[in-house]
Formats: structure tokens, sequence, C-alpha cells
């Protein structure tokens, strides 16, 4: 019986000196915080570093544009529900928001042939000229306007048609096509929407007209 005491003071060593050692294991050691017990409740999944989000340059762009260069980014309206956008150097244009867009040709708010001709026709060499379709841009175009924008760089004005999604950036006293073009065909076997193709997006760098040029 006198040896209860003893033994009982030998098992509180014990047991106190075994809890130590698993505290010690699964703290990680002096000054090491917790990091083995948020291990035991973290998922292999959640410890993978989020990866940082993509540098967004003027108007969205991936890469910034050379010097000299101009970004601009436009989309063309989808189907006659969501307008059409465009940005140049970081500042938008035209858009739905902006409330500054209709039917028709995007290079101001200009549905009538007439007013059309008047816009385009006094333009000075070297303008710019972004262009977005927003349901329909072919209606309100006759032939003199589809030779003007022909003048500007387009190869598809003169095939524009009934409810075609087009985006385009011309100019004024162009030698060239501009590369900068996109046409897509109003079919009920292609279209994206009913009775509309799909929205148009493009995005690049112009080149700046130099002075001298």
């Amino acid at each position: 019986m006198r040896l209860a005491g003893p033994l009982r003071i030998v098992a509180l060593v014990v047991t106190v000196g075994l809890t130590w050692i698993v505290v010690s294991i699964l703290l990680g050691g002096p000054g090491s915080g917790f990091p083995r017990i948020q291990q035991l409740f973290t998922s292999p999944g959640s410890s993978v570093t989020a990866e940082p989000r993509a540098r967004k340059y003027k108007c969205g762009l991936p890469q910034p544009c050379p010097e000299e260069h101009l970004a601009f980014r436009m989309v063309s309206g989808a189907a006659n529900v969501i307008g059409p956008k465009i940005c140049l150097e970081d500042k938008m244009l035209m858009s739905g928001v902006k409330d500054n867009v209709g039917r028709g040709l995007n290079i101001a708010l200009v549905n009538d042939v007439n007013d059309l001709l008047k816009f385009i026709r006094p333009l000075h060499e070297g303008t710019l000229v972004f262009v977005a379709s927003y349901d329909d841009p072919a209606t309100k175009m006759n032939e003199e306007t589809r030779k003007l924008f022909g003048e500007l760089g387009s190869r598809n004005a003169k095939e524009l048609a009934f409810r075609d999604s087009w985006v385009f950036v011309g100019a004024k006293g162009v030698q060239n096509k501009s590369p900068f073009e996109q046409h897509v065909k109003n079919s009920k076997h292609t279209n994206k929407y009913e009775g509309w193709p799909e929205a148009l997006e493009m995005e690049g760098c112009i080149p700046r007209r130099s002075p001298a040029s």
C-alpha cells in the first residue's frame, strides 16, 4: 500500500511527458505556431496558392500596345438586346451604359442614309473610323455608303446583308484594305441567337498617323 503514492507520481510524470510529446508533435515545435494542426484540418486542394490575376492594359487588352499605337477594343451588338461597345485608349466611346448607341451602324447615332453620307464624306485624311453593328447594319446602306466604306478600307461593306454582325476600323486615305474587320453572315443554320448571328469582338493596336505622312 505504501507504493501506491510513488506509483501514482510516476504515472502522472509519464502521462505529462507523453502529453507534452504529443502536443509538441502537433504544434510543430517551439515557435512554429500551429502549422501541423492546420495541416490536419486543411484539404490538400486548399493549400494551392491562388494564381495572380492577369494584368489588363488599356481597353482590357492582354498586352500593352507599342509606342505610337492606339489601343482599341470593340464589340458588336448581340441580337437586338445588348448594344455594341467601342473603347479607344481606355476611353469608352460608345456603349449601352453611356446610352449613346442605336440600332444600325454605330459610328455615331446615325441611322439615316443621308445623315450617314454627310458624316463620312467630309472626313479628313488619316481620320480613324470605328464601326460596330447593332441589330441590322445593312438596311440603311445604299451603294454610295458601301463604296465609301470600301474607300475607308472595308472588304465586307459591299456584301453586308440584313442582320449581319460587323465590326470595322478604317481610315480616310488608306491605300490598302484594313486588317481590322470582322463579319458574320446572318444564317438560320449558324446563328447563335434566333434571327441573329453571334456578337463579334475585336481588339488590337492601331499605329498613330505621323503628321508628316
